[in-house]
């Protein structure tokens, strides 16, 4: 997947037309995504464990909901505000399938494929309203909506999927994480290769983020009984949330410095 090929026309803020709500898919969309992603998996599990697990699934939901709250009232792709909702969708997300699997005992076998009925479901109805997926045409608020409810339903289906290998097929996290590193390069390969649709390839690897940044993170946060590093679910989401703090100052630097030139031209 390109960049050139993702990459929206350059927003205009006219009454007609709204500026873009999303980030262009750089290297770093990449790299900050997959922070994020292990960040949820740490920090869920950390409050679930210091936590009641209701009142924690509770924090999560009423922080998910701050988050998109800004980010719906946004009127063009913010960095800290696009990246703060995407991290409370990955905590939730990972909250969610979660207390299917330990608070209502569904295994990660039934759970996983549910997820991913209801992520074509969602994929199905805004194909069908808004005749694409493409991520850069999100620029109104229905196709806002459609776009983090696949985001979240994506979140819940990389955690079941992860913790279905790592667990139920015996991977380990550190095992598992290498699966999805390698699984990830795929959707890529595909589409420079074999001219895989860019939408599809894109939403292909959104996917695979999710158990790949999951897995190594509960690799570094699991005790060593649990054939982790025994750094702790605490400590790591810490690390995780600095590094994207820096990631995401760098793509605020980014887009000034890229509107200036805009500006310039």
């Amino acid at each position: 997947m390109t960049t050139a090929q993702l990459r929206p026309s350059e927003p205009v803020a006219t009454a007609g037309r709204l500026l873009s709500k999303v980030p262009e898919v750089t290297a770093l969309f990449w790299v900050t995504k997959v922070l994020t992603t292990g960040m949820g998996e740490d920090a869920s599990d950390y409050l679930v464990r210091t936590l009641n697990p209701i009142p924690a699934v509770g924090l999560g939901g009423v922080l998910l909901l701050a988050a998109l709250a800004v980010q719906f009232r946004a009127k063009r792709y913010v960095p800290w505000v696009y990246w703060l909702a995407v991290t409370m969708v990955s905590v939730f997300g990972t909250m969610a399938a979660d207390v299917l699997h330990v608070g209502f005992g569904v295994p990660y076998l039934v759970s996983a494929p549910g997820f991913l009925v209801a992520l074509l479901v969602i994929f199905a109805w805004w194909r069908k309203s808004e005749g694409t997926l493409s991520i850069h045409s999100v620029r109104t608020p229905k196709r806002e909506f459609f776009y983090w409810a696949a985001v979240l339903a994506t979140f819940a289906l990389g955690t079941a999927v992860g913790d279905l290998t790592a667990s139920t097929g015996g991977f380990g996290y550190f095992s598992s994480g290498v699966v999805f590193a390698v699984a990830i390069t795929l959707p890529a390969l595909a589409h420079w290769k074999l001219r895989l649709n860019a939408v599809l390839a894109f939403w292909l690897a959104y996917i695979l983020t999710r158990p790949l940044g999951a897995s190594f993170a509960d690799w570094m946060g699991a005790d060593r009984s649990h054939h982790g590093l025994g750094w702790g679910f605490g400590p790591v989401s810490l690390v995780l949330t600095a590094l994207i703090a820096v990631l995401v100052g760098v793509l605020t630097v980014q887009g000034r410095q890229s509107g200036r030139r805009r500006h310039a031209g």
